[in-house]
């Protein structure tokens, strides 16, 4: 995990530990304080999930870019390996 993806986590982390613990020590009743938990536990859980399609969009893309180069390489691979035979059987 990278400096900055680590970054990220311990800053969402701190965020709503943050909310989880303005949430708690508010002044309202049980029944307020639950409500505010799920509503923003909805919103966490909705931008996780969020950031979770974005990098399985990301991933796709690059495992997209991958195959492609892959298939490059290996058709440049085949010419190389064509070119040898015929110098070979030039050179007979």
């Amino acid at each position: 995990m990278s400096k900055g993806s680590r970054f990220a986590l311990g800053a969402v982390i701190g965020a709503a530990a943050g909310i989880v613990a303005g949430i708690l020590t508010a002044p309202k009743s049980g029944k307020e304080t639950r409500a505010d938990i799920k509503e923003k536990a909805a919103e966490l859980k909705e931008g996780a999930m969020q950031k979770a399609e974005d990098a399985r969009s990301r991933a796709g893309e690059k495992v997209d870019e991958l195959k492609g180069k892959a298939e490059e390489y290996k058709e440049r691979g085949e010419r190389a390996i064509e070119g040898a035979k015929e110098g070979f059987n030039e050179k007979r």
